[in-house]
């Protein structure tokens, strides 16, 4: 699970840049190092495409900026009742993620870009445990396609959109009747993102950027049935897990000089909207009400620039959980209260060309899944860690 671009980490799939139900802001760009702090005011560049497009007013006339991610950690469910019975373990695969952007000043007042991103993906692994006929193995892969536009609309003030054209791939094996059997489906979404970017002072600007949300509709089989529990049917929300709700992300940064910048933000995504993602069972009422809450951002960062060819970075973001309550999270959509910390440094290489690298380390709070109560356990002090390397060029 950027508040940008976005990785999601559920029980099959996962959106980001988005942890669990969250977006993630780790795209292999400078953002990482950052913890996404700034990221709607910053525009260092060409990735601004998925943080603000109004951004690419500030910069050169072309630019290119790439990056390669790599995620991994430990989400490991464990049964409460686990006698006779196996645990998952740490369900999370290593997976690996890349971008690249492109932006160009058209005339003075307007700019245009396109990005090519990763903005999903998740590979899960669940072995041979006791609900092998819910889920074993998936894999979610998404890519996105930014086609963006840029306006100055004075020097201080500029306005920015895209048009995002998203891919996604989905593939679920289960295990029944003594054999995996494995379903796949693909389809394609799309999603809109405006952006405003304010000079207030020669040293502060704030920007503003809004999301629009992004269904994918994946045709799945999602029921599955036990022979010891002839009479019982699960039915499993695969929309739930493959769905980005819309956000608002407010940016301010401040140079207090050439060597030092603060940086900060303050996001909002409106997880409400999508109810219940529980498995549901045999459709009891019980399962149809709304566990699901807002949730909200924070990051803050620092920049320090010890000499014209290296800028330091570091942040540390919070975010919070999108459920009413960790005693009953969904086991297809774990997640929790999040703490990101983050650093890494950029070079210059030639006064064209830089190239950094980043890590950050993602905390995600316990949670306890109820639901269904034959598989009910615990996410237990689950982790994420990224690394990332970038390389940007002017011209």
């Amino acid at each position: 699970m950027r508040k940008s671009t976005l990785f999601y980490l559920g029980l099959f799939f996962s959106q980001a840049t988005q942890a669990s139900a969250l977006y993630f802001y780790e795209i292999g760009t400078e953002d990482t190092a950052l913890a996404g702090a700034g990221q709607a005011a910053r525009a260092q560049d060409a990735s601004t495409i998925v943080t603000n497009p109004a951004g690419m007013t500030r910069l050169p006339d072309h630019m290119f900026t790439g990056g390669l991610q790599a995620m991994d950690g430990d989400i490991s469910y464990h049964l409460d009742d686990d006698s006779g019975r196996k645990s998952p373990g740490d369900i999370l695969r290593f997976f690996p993620n890349a971008s690249a952007f492109y932006t160009q000043k058209i005339d003075d007042a307007l700019y245009a870009g396109v990005g090519l991103y990763g903005n999903y993906g998740l590979g899960i692994d669940f072995d041979n445990w006791a609900g092998e006929r819910l889920i074993k193995k998936s894999t979610m892969v998404a890519m996105t396609l930014s086609p963006s536009l840029a306006y100055k609309l004075s020097e201080r003030v500029s306005v920015g959109g895209s048009v995002n054209v998203n891919y996604g791939f989905l593939s679920l094996t289960r295990h029944v009747d003594d054999e995996d059997v494995k379903e796949n489906d693909h389809d394609w979404a799309l999603s809109y993102r405006l952006g405003l970017l304010m000079a207030l002072t020669d040293r502060t600007r704030v920007g503003i950027a809004w999301t629009s949300k992004t269904d994918y509709d994946f045709n799945i089989d999602a029921k599955a049935r036990f022979p010891n529990l002839p009479n019982v049917e699960y039915d499993i929300p695969v929309s739930a897990q493959v769905r980005a709700p819309q956000q608002i992300m407010l940016s301010l940064v401040h140079d207090f000089n050439k060597t030092w910048s603060v940086m900060g933000d303050l996001g909002w995504q409106d997880w409400s909207q999508f109810g219940n993602p529980q498995i549901s069972v045999a459709g009891q009422d019980a399962e149809s009400k709304n566990r699901l809450k807002d949730s909200w951002h924070t990051a803050l960062g620092v920049q320090y620039r010890p000499t014209e060819l290296w800028r330091i970075n570091a942040g540390v973001a919070f975010d919070s959980t999108v459920y009413k309550s960790q005693d009953d999270v969904a086991l297809s959509l774990p997640t929790g209260d999040e703490w990101r910390f983050a650093t890494g440094a950029q070079y210059q290489v030639t006064p064209q060309s830089n190239i950094g690298f980043a890590v950050s380390y993602l905390h995600m709070q316990s949670s306890r899944v109820k639901s269904p109560e034959q598989f009910k356990g615990s996410y237990d002090d689950p982790y994420l860690w990224f690394a990332s390397v970038n390389y940007s060029y002017q011209f």
